[in-house]
């Protein structure tokens, strides 16, 4: 059983803990998006750590997506797109 995507609007206000505060998704500016992929990259580890990876992964072709679309902030991206990434980032809970 597949799950569908999950509503724009949830992953846009969805919020994200960065600089310190909690902050919605769609307005994370590309800085801040390089910075989360940087952060959980640094953490990705061996054992249990070893499951950042994919999500450090997922928020650095965030970074990329916004770099080829010159995106200012996240809302600006193909809301499809971000709809499927959304699991990927843990921004919505996947499945």
């Amino acid at each position: 059983m597949t799950s569908s995507p999950p509503e724009i609007g949830a992953v846009l206000a969805s919020t994200v803990f960065i600089d310190g505060a909690n902050r919605p998704f769609g307005e994370l500016s590309l800085d801040e998006v390089r910075a989360r992929a940087d952060e959980l990259r640094a953490a990705t580890g061996w054992g249990p750590m070893a499951r950042v990876a994919p999500v450090a992964r997922a928020w650095r072709e965030l970074s990329l997506e916004m770099e080829r679309a010159d995106a200012v902030r996240v809302a600006e991206l193909d809301h499809a797109r971000l709809a499927a990434l959304a699991p990927q980032l843990w921004v919505v809970l996947p499945g």
